[in-house]
């Protein structure tokens, strides 16, 4: 009995509790908070890519505070739809690709993981593109050479990294988005607009309006977010050796979760401010002095300089890099996961080159085509539209099947989906659905 008790607390111990006389009050620490979060901090960040930040600064630059409403109307749609992300990975052990080629036909399969490919691909090239503009703009030089070197450097430190410094180093690079907080500072912001804007839908009925409504909200619920988390957990789960997959070993599931939860919200919650500060500072420099002809992160970045002058074009333009840092990994990594749980492959960032070729050569050939198509005629940002309209089509359908998967006992064992995440998720994918339709009568509007 006696040593059943002693194992049974060195177990206890294991999974983290500590008896409440051990715990010792440490002094606060960044460092330490920013280790205690992972792939739902990432995740967020990697949301305000270039591209994203160029939706952002439109929006902001055509319409002013106004639309700044809709940055709390996605946090609790994106949030949710994350977090059943994560749960589904966590609770599996495989991420989204994974699990339907177990429990869908192939050929679903197929249709989902093409899609993904060349949405992230295109969209990996706009980001190359935005990154040397803004590059160009700060130090000068050819664009096209810091294309290379951005996206050489990004796929180089996925394969030879060692994955906890390589994980370290992405957290790190949420520190970037900072920028655009410190942007702020530096425009005449009319706060009483501006909160206003943020908490008080003001919609005007007209076609502008509402494909920018359908941009923000396919800029912040993008599949190659739901499929990086969900593989992130698996991938986290992989590495730790006394994890395990809950539906094999239930014990510490709340914790989890839990984890989980404080995950999701910070990153999103992050990623939301970050939209929003973004939206503000367009709103209150280029809205305010008329130029509304913002097309990209870069040309944002080039028009603030006269207006909030040259430091808030600097720290605009370090930001749009940053962001791109961090997020080229995650679209190229997104895909390699698809690809490569697809086809039943070795995947992950933790594994060895020569463990998992396959894995890496996918990852390698969709950074290196993000690459290759700023050589060509296509225009990646104009491309990006189109990446954007695939986005939001390929969307709807795998929010559909991540909601009916994390409902089914034989994928998700006790711990499907319940309450009010679930009907939370489904409203995600409701509005997304909705976003489509709107897509399309605004495209028709227009034509």
């Amino acid at each position: 009995m006696t040593r059943h008790r002693q194992n049974s607390r060195k177990q206890h111990d294991k999974s983290g509790s500590v008896p409440a006389a051990k715990v010792k009050r440490e002094p606060f620490s960044f460092r330490r908070v920013l280790k205690a979060l992972g792939p739902g901090l990432i995740t967020g960040a990697s949301d305000d890519d270039p591209s994203g930040i160029g939706t952002y600064s439109q929006a902001g630059a055509q319409l002013g505070y106004g639309i700044g409403w809709t940055m709390l109307l996605t946090f609790p749609l994106m949030t949710a739809i994350q977090e059943i992300s994560a749960r589904v990975g966590r609770v599996t052990g495989h991420g989204i690709s994974g699990n339907v080629r177990r429990h869908y036909p192939p050929w679903l399969l197929v249709v989902v993981v093409t899609l993904l490919f060349i949405a992230n691909t295109v969209n990996i090239a706009a980001d190359l593109s935005a990154m040397a503009d803004a590059t160009k703009l700060l130090v000068g030089g050819p664009a096209i050479v810091y294309v290379v070197l951005f996206g050489v450097t990004s796929v180089a430190a996925q394969i030879f990294m060692n994955y906890g410094r390589y994980v370290a180093v992405l957290k790190w690079l949420t520190l970037s988005l900072f920028a655009y907080v410190a942007a702020l500072g530096f425009a005449k912001v009319q706060w009483t607009d501006a909160v206003a804007g943020a908490l008080v839908p003001h919609i005007t009925w007209s076609a502008d309006y509402f494909t920018t409504i359908v941009a923000i909200l396919g800029t912040t619920i993008s599949p190659y977010l739901f499929f990086w988390q969900a593989s992130q957990e698996a991938e986290e789960q992989r590495v730790d050796v006394t994890k395990h997959p809950l539906i094999a070993r239930h014990y510490g599931a709340r914790q989890e979760f839990s984890r989980i939860r404080a995950d999701t919200i910070t990153g999103m919650a992050f990623s939301n401010l970050i939209a929003l500060s973004i939206i503000i500072t367009a709103a209150a420099s280029l809205y305010a002095a008329g130029k509304t002809d913002i097309q990209t992160s870069a040309q944002a970045a080039e028009a603030l300089s006269p207006i909030a002058g040259p430091f808030a074009e600097v720290i605009f333009a370090l930001g749009i890099v940053g962001t791109g840092l961090l997020a080229i990994p995650v679209l190229a990594g997104a895909t390699a996961y698809a690809v490569g749980e697809g086809l039943r492959w070795p995947v992950g960032l933790a594994r060895k080159p020569k463990q998992a070729i396959a894995f890496y050569s996918v990852l390698a050939l969709s950074g290196g085509l993000g690459i290759a198509l700023n050589f060509t005629p296509i225009n990646p940002i104009a491309g990006l539209y189109w990446s954007a309209v695939v986005n939001g089509v390929l969307a709807v359908p795998v929010m559909v099947l991540l909601m009916v998967m994390a409902r089914r006992r034989d994928v998700m064992g006790l711990f499907v989906i319940r309450g009010p995440l679930y009907w939370v998720g489904w409203l995600s994918t409701g509005t997304m659905a909705l976003s489509v339709i709107g897509m399309g009568i605004a495209y028709l509007l227009l034509d």
